[in-house]
């Protein structure tokens, strides 16, 4: 089976970074976590989050914006609508029915695109609706945890990443891609 990351691979862009710059166009409360949200961005373009670092930046946003948003269904379709267009087109060309995608995304912004993509297999972060926190971060070493979790008989054959903070997918992997822009290269 074929085992991708979203996020600049098929997805070419920061989907969490698309989200907010959505609101920021939409809704002038969240001008307020915009420095916040800046070095969050900062950091995670270097590499320098570890699990906790992430869930402790993103805290306060979760905590103080997203437990208010009232139409948050309405807004991810509408924010797919935009930019359901960016998703790579040769994801298509490679797509399997056994795909699985696993990815930090939360799994509120992944729901949509990947009904309209056709993929039933994909795991991404969870957050509680009610209080903003974390119930499930899919990120770096999580990400090998969760898949164990959700896919314990799974077999990967192709791992299709853009980051090396996915080191520990790829030791999972027969191949591993890694995808830049629109080209691929096979790695491993």
């Amino acid at each position: 089976m074929n085992v991708y990351d979203f996020d600049n691979t098929i997805y070419d862009g920061e989907t969490l970074v698309d989200f907010i710059l959505y609101y920021v166009r939409h809704d002038p409360r969240i001008w307020r976590y915009i420095p916040k949200l800046l070095v969050i961005c900062f950091k995670d373009a270097f590499h320098l989050f570890t699990v906790e670092d992430a869930v402790d930046a993103y805290a306060s946003f979760l905590e103080g914006y997203y437990v208010k948003l009232d139409n948050l269904e309405e807004d991810t379709k509408k924010f797919w609508d935009r930019n359901e267009k960016k998703i790579k087109p040769f994801y298509e060309k490679i797509r399997r029915d056994d795909d699985i995608i696993v990815s930090g995304t939360t799994d509120f912004i992944l729901d949509e695109i990947m009904k309209r993509m056709g993929v039933k297999n994909y795991v991404g972060s969870s957050i509680d609706k009610k209080t903003g926190k974390f119930t499930r971060l899919c990120f770096l070493d999580n990400k090998v945890k969760i898949f164990k979790e959700l896919y314990p008989d799974a077999h990967i054959d192709n791992f299709y990443t853009d980051s090396m903070n996915d080191k520990a997918m790829m030791e999972l992997a027969d191949h591993v891609y890694f995808v830049k822009g629109n080209k691929i290269e096979k790695i491993k």
